[in-house]
């Protein structure tokens, strides 16, 4: 298979990894775990610690309870 052609099916597997996870995620933790890794995935992509960091203590709380 050529480069070009390999890149659709990547990107289509990475899709359905990320929406499996996020749907394991909400079966698990409802909707405060979806906001949780929301927040994580807008703050690491956008390089804000601030936004990451309460991703990270909602998932954080919501596992330890």
């Amino acid at each position: 298979m050529h480069e070009t052609q390999l890149a659709p099916v990547v990107a289509l597997l990475l899709a359905v990894v990320v929406i499996g996870f996020e749907q394991i995620v909400q079966w698990r933790f409802g909707a405060m775990g979806i906001i949780g890794l929301t927040m994580l995935g807008v703050g690491v992509k956008a390089k804000n610690v601030t936004c990451s960091c309460i991703g990270a203590v909602v998932l954080a709380m919501l596992l330890v309870q």
